[in-house]
């Protein structure tokens, strides 16, 4: 059996005994091949590779200059890689089980204002025709609101939206499922775009004998949905148009600014955490340097010894 079709086969595996997500499988893929190309370079087959043999080729990523973050997720395909190696008995070792990573960076992710935010929205309002105008404004309103990846938002079923929810059932990672709700806004926002969406619909059935799309935000692309590239590029359009620095702005950062805005205002962690669909609460306390202004004046304003004279 070629190394292709061995990794083939553990993506296969990935994606039925822990439904690991298309984009998980994707970067797994892409990761492999281009370990597999680093050893088919040095004259032997990836899945003979040995403990040095690996860590010479994460030095190599080095210094490629990739960053740590790529560099730990290479390494994490390997491993899972050669686990899996060893669990079918391609191998009866496992090189890879005592390299250890580079640490990952803890970066302070990119902060939007509430003020910014609000352009972000007003924008959506008002850019575009009626319809682009109505779904823009859904999209920005419910990711802000729930606080769901780019990916999972995308890929919302129509169904999720019916029936004027107060909540939205969220599959994430891993096929994780979890409860988000929605804000007063947001559900109008939504409530506006499916009437809207559905008026399409039942036109291009009635005129082409179009089937309707299970999507929410439904596309003429091969998934059927709108993409996270397309959704990328729609808000750095807005945030041009609302007078917002487009550099600070992604889909991501407005997921970011869900959480570093709860948690402003008081919200717990925990619940905070429950919300993003973090596994561990250790991911989600990366926003809690929000709370150091917040601290400061609680005991400049509570502190006996912080009173004027």
């Amino acid at each position: 059996m070629s190394v292709e079709h061995r990794i083939s086969a553990f993506l296969d595996a990935q994606a039925a005994e822990l439904d690991a997500a298309v984009n998980t499988r994707l970067a797994y893929a892409r990761d492999l091949k281009d370990f597999a190309a680093w050893m088919k370079g040095r004259g032997t087959g990836a899945l003979e590779a040995s403990q040095d043999q690996i860590e010479t080729y994460l030095i190599h990523l080095e210094a490629q200059g990739l960053s740590r973050a790529t560099r730990a997720r290479r390494l994490s395909a390997v491993r899972q890689f050669f686990r899996f190696a060893f669990e079918e008995g391609w191998r009866t070792d496992n090189p890879a089980i005592r390299i250890k990573g580079p640490a990952k960076e803890k970066r302070l992710p990119k902060i939007l204002t509430e003020a910014e935010v609000d352009c972000l929205l007003e924008a959506a309002r008002t850019t575009g025709r009626v319809p682009d105008r109505t779904r823009n404004t859904c999209l920005v309103e419910v990711l802000y609101a729930t606080g769901m990846r780019v990916s999972e938002l995308v890929s919302l079923p129509v169904s999720a939206a019916r029936g004027d929810p107060r909540v939205l059932l969220v599959r994430g990672k891993g096929g994780k499922e979890r409860m988000v709700p929605l804000s007063p806004p947001a559900r109008k926002a939504l409530a506006a775009w499916l009437t809207y969406r559905d008026e399409i619909a039942e036109a291009a059935r009635t005129e082409k004998g179009t089937p309707g799309s299970r999507f929410l935000f439904p596309s003429r692309g091969k998934e059927g949905h709108l993409t996270r590239h397309r959704f990328y590029l729609l808000i750095k359009e807005l945030a041009v148009a609302g007078g917002v620095m487009a550099s600070k702005v992604t889909p991501h950062t407005l997921r970011h600014a869900f959480a570093t805005h709860l948690l402003a205002r008081g919200a717990d962690l925990r619940a905070i955490q429950t919300l993003l669909g973090h596994a561990d609460v250790s991911t989600t306390e990366i926003y809690t340097h929000v709370l150091e202004d917040r601290l400061k004046d609680l005991v400049l304003d509570h502190h006996p010894l912080a009173a004027d004279g």
